[in-house]
């Protein structure tokens, strides 16, 4: 398991950041996303999506739990899970639309779903600094 930290200085570092380690992403892979509110959770899967080909608003879904851009090559789910209690009251099939061998995910607030989610490659750690820095934490998970 490998890990860095890099500082960023406001969204325009973050999402190159992000479309960095798009690079190393394939089908299937599954990309965990900490931080508090505000800390560019979105922004960093915004990198990432651009950087993998998707076109349209990369915005985020916490109200409608997941977006899927399938104008990207693979395909990039995104799943914000801040709302739920808890996987057992939702419907059992919730991930299976965003969760695939075809799809890259970003699942933000992903700990009620640990159990759940296979194909976990990385886990990213965004932290305040300043009002625009960020500490991003990339963690190796799989092989």
């Amino acid at each position: 398991m490998s890990s860095r930290t890099v500082r960023t200085s406001g969204a325009e570092e973050t999402e190159a950041l992000a479309a960095e380690l798009a690079r190393d992403l394939r089908p299937g892979d599954v990309v965990l996303l900490r931080g508090e509110m505000g800390a560019g959770k979105t922004t960093f899967v915004r990198g990432a999506a651009r950087a993998l080909g998707a076109t349209g608003p990369v915005t985020s879904p916490t109200f409608t739990i997941g977006r899927r851009y399938d104008d990207a090559t693979p395909p990039v789910a995104h799943l914000d899970l801040h709302r739920l209690v808890s996987l057992q009251d939702e419907d059992p099939a919730l991930l299976d639309d965003y969760v695939t061998p075809a799809t890259v995910a970003f699942v933000e607030w992903p700990e009620l779903a640990a159990d759940a989610l296979d194909g976990v490659r990385y886990a990213v750690t965004l932290e305040h600094v300043t009002p625009t820095e960020r500490d991003v934490t990339i963690r190796s998970v799989a092989p």
